[in-house]
Order: structure tokens, then sequence, then C-alpha cells
């Protein structure tokens, strides 16, 4: 069995548009219909193309929390993984747990459908109005986590469409890179 590479080696933040970017597999932050939205879930809908919501139509939706896999179909990557993240209501509903549980959800349907480099968004931070550090913080743990367990993953793509929410997931990974 060969050596896991450092997680700085297997984490790379990018800034820039999610369905652009080259992976197995891209998450998308949607909504519990699966049916597509604003922001993340609606650029990847429209550049996947109908087939997408064709395929989301057929699952039924997806649970605050939990995650459902598409094909790609336009997209250029072989699945979309579909997570629905938690609407922030304050930080006493359960949102850090949920969020959490959207990454795990998430490289649980990465391992069993061979998924080797994935590219996460900033999940819930946008209309969910989740806070960024906070986001930021949970999202590089669990990925940190799941790292270390799942040597099959060469590479977790952190996409940040905007200017603030690079800089922070830039610290939350500059502070995991301390405690490692």
């Amino acid at each position: 069995m060969g050596s896991v590479q450092p997680l700085q080696n297997r984490v790379e933040l990018v800034q820039g548009d999610i369905t652009r970017v080259s992976a197995d597999a891209i998450v998308n932050a949607a909504n519990s219909s699966l049916l597509g939205g604003g922001g993340v879930d609606g650029a990847i809908h429209r550049a996947a193309g109908p087939e997408l919501l064709e395929e989301c139509r057929r699952l039924g939706g997806c649970p605050t929390g939990e995650a459902r896999i598409t094909a790609g179909y336009r997209l250029g990557v072989r699945h979309v993984i579909h997570t629905v993240g938690p609407v922030w209501q304050g930080g006493d509903h359960n949102e850090d747990e949920l969020l959490a549980h959207c990454y795990r959800s998430c490289f649980g349907l990465a391992g069993k459908h061979n998924i080797r480099r994935i590219a996460f968004p900033a999940i819930s931070t946008g209309a969910y109005g989740f806070p960024l550090e906070r986001a930021a913080s949970i999202a590089v743990t669990e990925i940190k986590n799941h790292l270390e367990n799942m040597p099959a993953i060469d590479k977790v793509l952190i996409v940040a469409f905007f200017n603030d929410a690079y800089r922070c997931y830039e610290a939350a990974l500059g502070e995991a890179a301390l405690r490692s």
C-alpha cells in the first residue's frame, strides 16, 4: 500500500465557476426539490442541460444534510452530487451538524462511485445565509477527516466564486494546516 499524500497536496482552493473545473464530480448546493434554483444550483442546471432536470425529477427531492448523485451530462464531469445544506437560522437549529452531514453524504457517494477528484462549492453560504467563516471551518474539517480515511480520493477542489468566500476558505485551510 502506498503512502497517502498530505492534506495540502490533496486539497486545492480555486476561485471561479464550479461548472468549469476538471473533476470526476462536482457538488451542487441544491434545494430540497433538486429542480434547480439560483446561485450554484442554477449555474449547474444551466450548464448541464435539460437532461439533468429530468434525472433530478425522478429522484423525488433530497432532505437537508443528505446527498443524491446524477450524471454530469454537458458539464464535462461524470457526476453531479446534489446536497441540500441548511438554511441559517441563527445557529441554534442544528445547522452546523446538518452542514457537516452534507460533506459526509457527498464523500459517501464519492466512495461508492469511485470518484477520485471532487469539487465543492461554499455550501449554504449564498441564499441560505450560513456565515462564511463558520461554513469554511466545517467544510475544511470534514474534508480533512474524510481524506485521512479515503486514500482513493486524489484531489478535493474547493471552488469559491466570490473573493470573500475564497479568503474565508483560505484562512480555514491555513488553520487546518497549523493543527496538522
